[in-house]
Order: structure tokens, then C-alpha cells, then sequence
């Protein structure tokens, strides 16, 4: 197997595939058992709603990362505010005035790292998931973290053609700094031994 980048156009079909094709057993987002990203565990307890279901992996990482990493006020008092304001009304406006998001199956650790490719077939391998059904653009919030190769705007440029914002369409940006400081909260707590370089 091939460590190397996953071609942008060969991974975003395949997981625009598994994102379109996916169906939650319960129409919920979630997952039947609790999945870890790294050896930080994810609460996905099944909810009919993408706000609750996100606000409450969102409330478990911050309780992780103050056990793993100690107290900081600013992120308590910052993370309060995103609970309780942010969320309900920036990952809300996806379910509200008629809109509704699909629970599809994501990979939620999607990285080059966790990619390979097939000696025997030319194929992309995924593996190491963390996954849960949850709205597809979470899927990409991991892509604007710096610490990765899938970085590059050519990935996210490329799964958009696929799979195309969710409405409202001008909040996208925000709504992917959004689920992209999850996965900056989870690096924190698997990588504390580099303590403030990661956290902040």
C-alpha cells in the first residue's frame, strides 16, 4: 500500500459516493456505539437532530480537552458561548424554515494519513475511521486544519463540485470553520504531549 496523497477527483467520488448512498439504520444522525477519533472518544448517541447531535460531540470535546489539558478561561468562556449561541444558530439554519440535512455515513478522521492506495488495484483504501452518520459537509471540516496535505483548496473545491452546499449556501465557509475547530479540539487532546503548540 501507497501512503502517498489521495488524488482530489478519486477521493472525493468515492466519498461523495459513500455520503450519498449511506443510510442511517434509525433516520438519525449518530452511531450505535461511541466511535473514537484517535483515542478521543466521539459522543454520537443517536438524535434526530444534526444541531443536537453536533452540540453534544462539541460539548464532550471541550469536557475532554480541559481533563487532558487543564483548564483555560478563555476557551471555557468562548466554547460556553458556541454551545449555547453559535451552533443553535449557524448549524441550525440547516434544519430550520423547510431545510433538513441527510445523516450520511462519514469517514469523521478522513486525512492522507488514513488513506492508502492498493498495489494490487490502483485503488484508494480508507481506514482508522471514527465514523458516525452526520451532515456530509462535516466530513470536511477536518480539510482546513493546516496539519494535513488534504488541506489544499483543490480538495474541498473538488468534493463541492460533488456534493454542493447546503443551503443556506453563503454560510458554508463559516458553517466549515465551524466543524473544523472540532477537529482542532480533538488534535489538542490526542497530541497533548505538544501542549501549546497544538492547543492554541
Amino acid at each position: 500500500m501507497d501512503h502517498a496523497a489521495p488524488d482530489p477527483e478519486r477521493l472525493c467520488a468515492l466519498i461523495n459516493d459513500l455520503h450519498r448512498n449511506s443510510v442511517s439504520p434509525t433516520g438519525k444522525f449518530g452511531f450505535h456505539v461511541r466511535t473514537c477519533n484517535g483515542w478521543t472518544s466521539q459522543a454520537v448517541e443517536w438524535e434526530s437532530s444534526w444541531t443536537t447531535c453536533f452540540t453534544n460531540m462539541m460539548v464532550h470535546v471541550l469536557a475532554e480537552d480541559f481533563r487532558a489539558n487543564g483548564p483555560w478561561p478563555e476557551l471555557e468562556r468562548i466554547g460556553t458561548i458556541t454551545v449555547s449561541q453559535v451552533i443553535p444558530r449557524l448549524i441550525g439554519a440547516v434544519e430550520r424554515d423547510g431545510r433538513s440535512v441527510k445523516p450520511c455515513l462519514i469517514h469523521a478522521d478522513l486525512w492522507e494519513g488514513n488513506t492508502g492506495i492498493s498495489c494490487e488495484t490502483g485503488g484508494i483504501i480508507l481506514f482508522d475511521a471514527g465514523s458516525y452518520y452526520a451532515h456530509n459537509e462535516m466530513e470536511i471540516g477536518d480539510w482546513r486544519c493546516p496539519y494535513n496535505k488534504v488541506h489544499e483548496k483543490v480538495y474541498t473545491e473538488t468534493y463541492l463540485r460533488y456534493y454542493p452546499a447546503s443551503e443556506p449556501a453563503e454560510e458554508w465557509d463559516d458553517r466549515n470553520r465551524m466543524y473544523s475547530v472540532y477537529f482542532d479540539i480533538i488534535c489538542s487532546i490526542n497530541h497533548k504531549h505538544k501542549r501549546k503548540s497544538v492547543r492554541q
